[in-house]
């Protein structure tokens, strides 16, 4: 009976990592994690693309490790937790120059007629926006804070909480009907 609880906590812990592994994942789709919508982002800098979708490193980071009896997700991404629970971090002159450098590289793209003032094409309005942002950023004082807002994509959730009494109830079920044998005679 011990070998045989033992193989089933296995499987459990198996169908849970790959269902929440997936759901996890699935959270960088839906831009929320499960119904808790993600706050919307406020630079220009990706206006049409996926929020924490950037080289897609941070949605590849999820990871799981299990034991003989527990499952552990985490990242390795050392900017994961700032975004998973949101909090401040402080402009350091390093960052200032950062942003200085995606300023002077936003306007150097800049679409310019023959007379060498800029196109107001759509894409020139956008870098514009997106140059202006940079500039604001840059002309932050060193010791200011920018908020992050709280964007949750790994985590425990009624959600989570559901997939895994789910998982453990079939895989509980499926043993007891397979261990139960009737025979009529």
């Amino acid at each position: 009976m011990g070998n045989e609880v033992q193989i089933i906590i296995k499987r459990i812990l198996k169908d849970i990592q790959v269902e929440l592994s997936d759901e996890f994942d699935q959270n960088f789709e839906r831009e929320a994690f499960f119904s808790e919508a993600w706050a919307r982002r406020k630079s220009p800098t990706r206006p049409d693309g996926h929020i924490l979708v950037d080289t897609g490193n941070l949605r590849r980071s999820i990871q799981s490790r299990t034991t003989d009896n527990s499952i552990t997700f985490f990242t390795t991404e050392p900017y994961a937790e700032i975004h998973n629970d949101g909090g401040e971090i402080v402009v350091t002159a390093k960052m200032k120059k950062y942003f200085w450098h995606k300023y002077y590289e936003a306007t150097g793209s800049f679409g310019r007629k023959k007379d060498g003032s800029r196109r107001n094409d759509k894409r020139t309005v956008q870098l514009s926006t997106e140059a202006e942002f940079w500039k604001f950023m840059a002309l932050k004082k060193a010791g200011t804070k920018i908020r992050i807002p709280r964007r949750r994509f790994l985590g425990t959730s009624p959600e989570v909480e559901k997939a895994v009494r789910d998982i453990i109830e079939e895989n509980l079920e499926g043993y007891i009907e397979n261990a139960i044998d009737f025979e009529v005679k």
